[in-house]
């Protein structure tokens, strides 16, 4: 018997699904935050609403992570 389970994935697509968009969510929000920490700063740009948008889908991605750990895959 071995102590770490090995995880090979799930079968169900819904699953699936929710794994796949929770790590786009969160390495997309972590990359328009650290883009918009490092663009120059101009009157008509608005940063903040990247920076924003960023940390968003973060929270969203993270949200995701909850979500995903109390559902049942096969």
């Amino acid at each position: 018997m071995a102590f770490i389970k090995k995880y090979n994935g799930t079968t169900d697509l819904r699953l699936l699904r929710i794994e796949r968009w929770t790590w786009i969510l969160i390495y997309g929000g972590l990359l328009s935050c650290i883009l918009s920490y490092f663009m120059p700063a101009t009157p008509e740009d608005d940063l903040c609403l990247l920076q924003v948008c960023g940390l968003l889908a973060v929270a969203l991605g993270v949200a995701l992570i909850a979500v995903r750990s109390r559902l049942h895959g096969k």
